[in-house]
Order: structure tokens, then sequence, then C-alpha cells
């Protein structure tokens, strides 16, 4: 299995809607294509950053059936499929079992937080179900539960479809106990844009980024800049663009990044209750940030 294909930078995709609230397919098209050109890696589709949780099921598979037609296998592609009932993802992850699609990126369960061993289960189910790559995901500052990084490498032997982890704990002793004790082809990725080149440093794959929807040339270069160990370059392009990513999680994200979108022409800036577009005092920084650049 080439667990390359998913080294490097991979850009949790926005979905585009409407100023009515229906998904603007031609700004998505726009968007996957101005990620293709400019650098980055791998898409993923239908992440936390598409806001999946506000697309009805027919939504969801419209949408990953076009990103599929327009990357046309020019780029790998991850689908996010998580849920916190097991059945379901058992069954999301058949549906999404279908030609274009190379992976899957499994957030934790939420809300209900489960144990160790129910976080194992969870996801044994999921490999058993499965011949996709899977790539963990441990965001506990959403899911209200963290997966140990005993339990991740536990999942990594044991599983050979079970890839990588998206890690964003925040807590780099986890980190590091994953980078030292994974399996030697096992991708331990960044879930933070502003952590990311320390987190190289340290000895991870990449990330699945935000910032790279907006700006993906410039954040695709600090990446492989540090993924080569030229850590000069890449502080000069963190540093760059490190109030950009400090201010897309300002007031929520996707809400920051669909307002650099819109600046420049990419999108309508528009959202789906719950969530809202940023206010008129954080726009202005971002205009400001965004001419800066």
């Amino acid at each position: 299995m080439n667990i390359g294909r998913f080294r490097g930078t991979g850009v949790a995709l926005i979905t585009p809607f409407r100023s009515d609230g229906s998904i603007d397919f031609s700004a998505l098209k726009r968007i996957v294509n101005f990620q293709i050109e400019n650098g980055t890696n791998f898409l993923v589709a239908l992440g936390t950053t598409s806001e999946a949780p506000t697309l009805t099921y027919d939504e969801r598979h419209a949408v990953l059936d076009y990103i599929i037609e327009v990357n046309n296998k020019r780029l790998p592609l991850v689908v996010g499929c998580g849920s916190n009932n097991t059945r379901e993802l058992v069954e999301m992850a058949r549906s999404y079992d279908k030609p274009g699609v190379d992976a899957l990126l499994s957030v934790a369960p939420y809300y209900n937080k489960p144990n160790q061993e129910g976080l194992y289960l969870h996801y044994k189910a999921l490999a058993n179900t499965t011949l996709l790559p899977i790539i963990l995901y441990n965001v506990p500052g959403r899911t209200a539960s963290n997966i140990d990084a005993q339990t991740t490498i536990k999942l990594a032997k044991e599983f050979k479809n079970i890839i990588g982890i998206k890690e964003a704990s925040g807590n780099l002793t986890q980190a590091m106990h994953l980078v030292k004790n994974k399996p030697k082809n096992f991708l331990v990725l960044s879930g933070d844009d502003g952590t990311a080149l320390p987190l190289i440093a340290l000895g991870f794959d990449g990330v699945i980024s935000v910032v790279a929807n907006a700006f993906p040339a410039l954040f695709s270069e600090l990446i492989q800049f540090s993924l080569k160990g030229d850590f000069e370059k890449a502080r000069d392009l963190h540093y760059r663009l490190i109030d950009i990513i400090n201010s897309l999680f300002e007031e929520g994200n996707p809400a920051g990044v669909k307002a650099y979108l819109s600046c420049n022409g990419l999108i309508e800036n528009s959202l789906r209750l719950p969530l809202v577009p940023v206010s008129k005092l954080l726009m202005a920084k971002i205009k400001d940030y965004n001419s800066k650049l």
C-alpha cells in the first residue's frame, strides 16, 4: 500500500454555499482545481471544514461524486467518514467505497465519550468492513474523547488498512509517543496548521490543512520545506502565514477560511446554520491580512 500518497499537504475542502443556502457546485469546481494547480498533495472531502453535519445524506453523496468527477484521479482523495454510532459508521463506509475514493478519514466518536476499549472496537469494526485505507482522526477539543497513543499503535499494528492518524490533540507528549513507537509504515499527520512545522520537526509526515483552502501554494511550500529539513525557509513562510492561520479560528472554522476565499473571489461568504459568517470586525482584519500577504 502506497501510504506516501498521503504525505505532505492534504486540504480539508470547504463546501461552498450560495446565499440561498444551496450548494454552489461551480465554486466547488473552482476550489478543487485551485488545489490541484497549486501544490496540494491530496484532497479531503466531507471533513469538519466541509460543514458535513449540515449536509443531508443525498447532499453528501452529491458533493463527493462531484469532487470525484472534477478531480478525475489527479490527486488522492480521502473522505471523512465518522459517527458516534458504530453501526452507522459501518454503513457509511460501505456507501463511500466507490471508484475515485482512495482512503477514509474517521473522526473519533463524539459526545458519548467511549473509553479506550470502546474506541478500539469502534475502529476494529470499521477496519473489518472496508478494504480502503483508514486514517484515524483524533480531535478531543471537538469530540470530548481522546484516542490514546497506545490505542492508536495497537490499531496500527493489528490492522493493515489503518495507515495513519490525523493527530489534533495538542498534546506534544502524546505526539512524540506516536512518532517514537508507531509501526514503520504508519503516517502521523498534524490536524493543526499553526503547529505543523514544529510537529514535522518532531517526525510528523504532513498535515490536513484548513488554511490551504485559501493559500495552497504558500502553505504547501512551507510543508515541503519542513519535510526536507529546510527549517529556515519553512520558518519564513510560517511567520508570513501565522496571523492568517490564527484568524481562521478566531470565530470558528470554516467561517474564517470562507471569509478569505470570498475576499479572493472564489466563493460567496455563506455558511449553514448554526454556523454564521465572521463579524465585521474580524472581516476587516482578514481583509487587511489578505492584502498584505
